[in-house]
Parts: structure tokens; sequence; C-alpha cells
């Protein structure tokens, strides 16, 4: 099963510009980029869970912020046709999904697969208008599909997150069908997103080390806008037990760090990711 991308995950990377393995996947680098104006306003398997209003926050800073364009880009990389059988994983609260049901059309057959209750919970709610999605609780690493079910499988950003990488792509391998294609997409290391650096910079000097790596791996003012997003990282609950000043002083290091990208009321920050296309 060979992958082709401009950068593997840093954790995959064998030698610069080379080749990695991990789970039976070989990946050769490719990079796709994104820019943002913020100017105003998944952990799957890795034990954190989102529930009462943080899935929402999740769309809110981080769907409609970073995730919507990366969507669409990666269902057209994946090339998925009407009749198509996709699958996504750690779908979150389904903004891939949704398009590849779309794109699938009513011929298709598109399941959305998460760790996490609360975000299957607004996939659902968000769904209606879109053709029948599956939307299935449970784990990458053991799947409840059998081998050779699906034309295409789609992980966006989720990748990052999953204790065992290897287990996780030898599975979503097993799943697909002779010549079915896997698109996997995860965040480039820290150099190229100032943005993540100066939200992991501000939460360890403020909440903790273990707290920071969280961010790390992986609009109104922007000072409103860091707490936002914060509500929708595995670090919310150690953020949220802040006294309010430790609060504004997070949002100040992120304002600070962030200095030199600021445009009118906002900031434009460069966001880079891998994205990974294999065949079986």
């Amino acid at each position: 099963m060979t992958a082709t991308s401009d950068s593997p995950p840093d954790d995959l990377l064998a030698t610069p510009g080379g080749n990695a393995t991990a789970g039976g996947v070989t990946f050769q680098a490719e990079v796709a980029t994104g820019r943002w104006l913020m100017s105003g306003t998944n952990a799957q398997s890795s034990g954190w869970q989102l529930g009462g209003n943080a899935p929402l926050a999740y769309d809110t800073h981080i769907v409609n912020i970073f995730l919507q364009d990366y969507s669409r880009r990666l269902i057209e990389t994946a090339a998925i046709k009407r009749g198509s059988r996709v699958l996504d994983v750690a779908c979150g609260t389904g903004v891939v999904t949704r398009v590849a049901a779309d794109r699938a059309g009513a011929e298709g057959y598109v399941v959305g697969l998460d760790f996490n209750a609360g975000m299957l919970s607004r996939a659902r709610a968000l769904s209606e208008k879109t053709p029948k999605i599956d939307w299935r609780e449970g784990t990458v690493t053991d799947m409840p599909f059998s081998e050779g079910s699906f034309d295409a499988v789609l992980c966006q950003h989720g990748l990052q997150f999953f204790p065992d990488k290897a287990a996780a792509l030898a599975e979503m391998h097993r799943v697909l069908t002779p010549s079915g294609r896997l698109v996997v997409s995860v965040w480039r290391a820290l150099d190229f997103c100032p943005w993540q650096r100066a939200i992991g910079d501000a939460v360890e000097r403020h909440v903790g080390l273990d707290a920071a790596k969280q961010i790390r791996s992986a609009h109104s003012s922007l000072e409103e806008y860091v707490p936002g997003y914060l509500s929708a990282t595995p670090v919310a609950g150690a953020v949220a037990n802040l006294n309010a000043e430790a609060q504004r002083e997070i949002a100040a290091s992120v304002r600070d760090a962030l200095a030199e990208y600021v445009v009118d009321h906002g900031v434009a920050a460069p966001i880079q990711t891998h994205v990974a296309i294999a065949y079986r």
C-alpha cells in the first residue's frame, strides 16, 4: 500500500524528504497550505471527550475557521463519486462526512465513525438535510466493518491524536476495497503553524507542559477568540479552572506571539497541513 503525500507526519518521518512507513503504509511527502483571516470570531481514541457545549464550540471556533475549506479539498482529493462507499474516521461533528455524502448521493453509503459521543450527537443534528449517513461510535483500531467494505477512507486531522497510529492505519487499510483510496491529513510541524505554536506556548506558561503538549500535538477580537478555541480542545477544563486574570494572560500571550500577523482588527496567520493519499 503506497501513499503519496509531500511531507509525512513528523512522528512517521524516517529521513528529511524521504519515505516513512507505519501500519504497512509508505508515505512520500505533499503539503497543502491554508490561510485565514480571523477577524472576530478528535481526538478519537486519545481518551478525551467533548460534552455539553464543547461540540458547538468546536464547530464555531475550529471547523468554521480552519476546516471548512480543507474539508472540501480533502473530498476533491479523494475523488468521491456517486455511489461510492465512504468511511470518515474521527469524523467529529461531520464536516467531511456531510460533503462526502453529498458527493456519493443516495446511491452511495457513507459512515462517520468517532470515539466521541458528544461530537456524534451534534453531527446527527447537523445532517438532517444531507443524504443518509450512518453515524457510528467506536475506535479506529477495532472498527466493526468487514474487510474491503469501502471505496474510500478519509481521516481529517485525526491521525495525530491516535495513540497507536500504525494500528489505526492498518485497520483503515483492512476495510478498503482492492484499489480503494485512503486520504489522511495532519497538521505540519509547529514551525509552519504559528497559530498553534502561540497557543501551545501560552498554555504551557499558564497551565502546564502536559496541557500544552495536547495542543501542540494536533472572531470577535483575538482575545475573545482564544478562549473559544481553547474551549474546544482537550485542555478546556484546565483553562476553565484558571482565574480570570490567568485566562486573560493566555490570550495576551497569543496576541503578542502573533503580532507580525495582525491585519486590521484580526490575524492572518499561515497554517499548513499534510495530505496523504494511499491505495490498496
